[in-house]
């Protein structure tokens, strides 16, 4: 990039171009939002973008599987509700960092986990279905037992339907090492001697305590009834409901 990390481009037609998509569909199905852009940056508020696009799903008819970590969601709470009646909505939540003042490290810009998992509960007292994704968990900084059994209690409470993890751990690539790196230095002193040193160049680089936290990670999702294989949940976010028909027959 050879501009601010911070600067974005808005696409100032979205709207009119997803609703000619929309528009063209002959039947609903659900829809996700990308992974690379959380739909409730800080602008959103001025923006409208993503109320606008859960309208214009509530509209016509279709389900929807968001995907946040900010507690800003909860402006459309509204609209997920009318959404949920006919079909599904679903809220998907990146939990990672169970302690505060970590999380407020590792994650500066978006809420942190306590007001996430707040968000869930709120979201819970609706019967809005919820996914946790748990990725990703940096060796030696958040990969601990402790962590992981924070993390899954508050899943547990927020009754989640499923927690997506690919392994503990954390992907690096070349550009992304660089900044990754500069910001050990400035927060954890002495802890990118420590990844060169374990991972070298790696592109993958899992914890040492991968084997024992997805023990944890698997038990308490059997003992919980909360799905944890990865098609599993992607099926779940990926089948349209139509709960009118269901309405209908009774």
């Amino acid at each position: 990039m050879d501009h601010p990390f911070e600067d974005i481009e808005i696409k100032a037609n979205a709207l009119e171009i997803f609703e000619q998509e929309l528009q063209r569909r002959r039947k609903p199905c659900m829809i996700g939002t990308g992974a690379m852009t959380d739909p409730y940056i800080q602008l959103e508020p001025r923006l409208q973008i993503t109320r606008g696009a859960l309208e214009l799903i509530e509209k016509y008819e279709f389900g929807v599987a968001i995907q946040t970590k900010s507690a800003r969601i909860l402006r459309d709470l509204d609209l997920l509700t009318a959404i949920n009646k006919k079909t599904k909505a679903v809220v998907q939540m990146t939990l990672t960092t169970y302690d505060e003042d970590l999380c407020k490290i590792l994650e500066p810009y978006v809420s942190t986990t306590k007001e996430r998992f707040e968000t869930l509960m709120r979201f819970k007292s609706v019967e809005i279905p919820s996914v946790v994704w748990l990725s990703p968990i940096l060796p030696f900084i958040n990969d601990s037992k402790e962590n992981l059994e924070g993390i899954l209690e508050y899943c547990i409470q927020a009754g989640v339907k499923g927690i997506l993890c690919f392994g503990f751990g954390v992907t690096l690539r070349a550009g992304n090492r660089d900044f990754f790196y500069q910001q050990l230095d400035k927060h954890f002193p002495g802890m990118k001697q420590k990844y060169r040193l374990t991972f070298g160049e790696n592109y993958v680089c899992t914890s040492p305590n991968n084997d024992d936290l997805m023990s944890i990670f698997k038990n308490t999702c059997q003992k919980h009834g909360i799905l944890y294989q990865t098609e599993d949940i992607f099926r779940y976010l990926h089948t349209f409901e139509d709960k009118r028909e269901q309405l209908s027959l009774f």
